[in-house]
């Protein structure tokens, strides 16, 4: 009793640091980014230019807003944009191709608190949306093909309805209690996860599997925390797998290169925490989450195929 009762107050303390003293800054330094470029106009006129670019991939201006947000903020923050799709009458096949491209891209509130632990940013991103492009585009053109594609006369390009904040203080304050929601919306179910995994790695259960499962890891390079990681990343979400991964970086257990090996793998929407969430924006996306989660899956392979490469 006294170990379990060590260990759920060991996790808790390690999510509360990892939420209030890595992933709060980065979250409000993106966020006041965010803020300002809306602010001043300049985000609406990068998706402007953006959009027809991205077209051939089945996504609309709602689309390129939800892969900016996603990409520099956090993979809830497309909620309220897949919601306004939703509300708006976009095509199911557009909502489909959205909500698959998101699946498939990294999110920020994993990727830029975990440069601390040696990931490289660029390329993670790089990768990242070029898995989440083709996450789209074979939703649209392969599962998503017999969906409507026929926006109702109430959809459009347009960025949702806000009223950015007057001034560069007043933009910090709103990213900073935006950067405060996510973080402490986020410590419950870090806590949570946290404790689960450390009560089932009590059990040795995990470390039976790490033990029988080591040889088949070492030959295709891949650390024998993988299995791990992954069990928590899909099953708790990308915020607890890295309150695990940072642990096992500063317990030398992970070297950077097995970060940036694994970051394909495990930086991602696509588990069920963050499936239920993103589901929750309204009827419309769930009714198109099958195909959405099949093209994801293949942007992911690509991600996995291509850091795999760079780091084997």
């Amino acid at each position: 009793m006294d170990q379990i009762a060590a260990t759920i107050l060991s996790s808790g303390r390690a999510a509360v640091e990892l939420a209030l003293f890595v992933l709060l800054p980065i979250m409000i330094v993106m966020l006041s980014i965010m803020r300002w470029l809306e602010s001043v106009g300049w985000l609406n006129r990068i998706v402007n230019v953006v959009t027809p670019l991205l077209r051939p991939f089945g996504l609309s201006g709602l689309g390129v807003f939800a892969l900016i947000q996603v990409m520099l903020v956090s993979f809830a923050a497309p909620l309220a944009t897949l919601a306004v799709m939703a509300r708006t009458g976009s095509a199911p096949r557009h909502i489909a191709a959205t909500l698959a491209m998101v699946l498939a891209l990294s999110q920020a509130n994993v990727v830029f608190p975990m440069a601390a632990a040696g990931l490289d940013i660029p390329v993670t991103m790089g990768i990242a949306l070029i898995g989440g492009l083709l996450a789209a585009s074979v939703t649209w053109y392969g599962f998503a093909r017999n969906l409507s594609s026929d926006d109702k006369p109430a959809a459009n390009d347009a960025l949702p309805d806000a009223a950015p904040p007057k001034g560069l203080m007043a933009v910090i304050r709103r990213a900073g209690t935006d950067a405060w929601d996510i973080a402490i919306g986020a410590l419950p179910l870090l806590v949570v996860a946290l404790v689960a995994v450390n009560l089932i790695r009590l059990t040795g259960a995990i470390g039976v599997l790490e033990t029988s499962l080591a040889p088949a890891f070492e030959a295709i390079g891949y650390p024998t925390q993988t299995l791990l990681l992954g069990i928590t990343k899909y099953i708790a979400g990308g915020t607890a797998m890295m309150g695990i991964a940072m642990e096992q970086f500063s317990q030398h257990l992970l070297t950077p290169r097995d970060i940036n090996l694994l970051a394909g793998l495990l930086l991602c929407p696509l588990d069920v925490a963050g499936v239920a969430i993103l589901l929750a924006a309204g009827k419309p996306v769930a009714e198109v989450a099958r195909p959405a989660i099949m093209g994801a899956f293949v942007g992911i392979a690509f991600r996995i195929a291509a850091h795999s490469w760079l780091y084997l």
